[in-house]
Order: structure tokens, then C-alpha cells, then sequence
């Protein structure tokens, strides 16, 4: 790191180029974006901390048991294939918790591992992209990504038992 600063200084003086200016004048663009996107994830935020603490993350797993038991796909990672599109931090704790539980090589651990490589953080990554460029209508993004959610978490169980089972 210290190389590439001092890379990026001496060409800044080769071009003759107000280096620290440049950079003060990025960092006032970089402060501006932060304010255009901070309500969005102050919101998103917000929102898994009312999820995670009212329990609502259970009863919805509770609804979904049936259908993830008839796909095969382990009790244990639903959890987790539920807060990976809402929560990047919140589904590497539950990563984690499953390798504790079961150990990173049990069909659940490979299943959580594969999930967790195969899929987004899809309502982080739509409020943080579009919201840094004040786009309101994000049209069929949602549905889109939500999809590909889903896709991710089911063919993470076909290919686990594909390639280990």
C-alpha cells in the first residue's frame, strides 16, 4: 500500500497535478455519496434488527420447514438461506454456527458453504447500488435477484449432493 500511494503521488507530480487538492476533492464526493446512501442502509439495518429480535426470522422458517424438507435441503441452513439475501453479517454468523453445530465437512456445513459462495446480499447490494445513484424505480431488479437467491440456495443442496454424496 505504501508503494502504490507513493506510485499514485509521483505520477500526480509528473503530470503536474495538485495531488492533495484531487484528493480533497475526492473525498468531498465520496462524503456526498455516503449521504445520498446512508438512509438507505440505516433503514436496512433497521429492518434485520426488528426481524432478528421479534422472532418473525423463526416463524417464517417455521413456514418454510415443509417445503425445504420436501427439496431436501438440511433444517439447519434455512435459516441462514433466508438472511443471506437481507444480511451479510447476520449469515456468516449463522455460517458459523452451522460449522460448530455440524462441522464445515457435514452435508449441512458443505450446503452453508456452497450458499453462503453462490449467493448475495441482495437488499444490501440493491439499496447500496441503486441508492448511490438515486434511482427509485428498480423495476425487475428485486425479483430478479430474489430469484436468483433462491436458484443459488437450491442448487447449493443439488451440487453438494452431486459432487460429496
Amino acid at each position: 500500500m505504501p508503494l502504490f500511494a507513493a506510485a499514485i503521488i509521483i505520477f500526480g507530480l509528473i503530470k503536474r497535478t495538485a495531488v492533495f487538492d484531487e484528493f480533497i476533492k475526492g473525498a468531498k464526493e465520496g462524503f456526498g455519496t455516503l449521504l445520498t446512501i446512508a438512509p438507505s442502509i440505516l433503514g436496512l439495518v433497521f429492518a434485520v434488527g426488528l426481524l432478528k429480535s421479534s422472532g418473525a426470522v423463526d416463524v417464517i422458517c417455521s413456514a418454510v420447514k415443509p417445503v425445504a424438507d420436501y427439496l431436501g435441503f438440511p433444517d439447519e441452513i434455512v435459516p441462514m438461506a433466508l438472511l443471506r439475501p437481507v444480511s451479510g453479517s447476520g449469515s456468516t454468523a449463522l455460517l458459523i454456527q452451522v460449522f460448530e453445530g455440524n462441522g464445515p465437512d457435514s452435508f449441512p456445513g458443505r450446503v452453508a458453504s456452497v450458499l453462503a459462495g453462490s449467493s448475495e446480499t441482495t437488499f444490501y447490494a440493491t439499496a447500496m447500488y441503486f441508492g448511490s445513484i438515486r434511482v427509485k424505480n428498480i423495476r425487475h431488479t428485486l425479483a430478479a435477484a430474489i430469484a436468483a437467491d433462491l436458484t443459488a440456495a437450491i442448487l447449493s443442496v443439488v451440487t453438494v449432493r452431486l459432487f460429496f454424496y
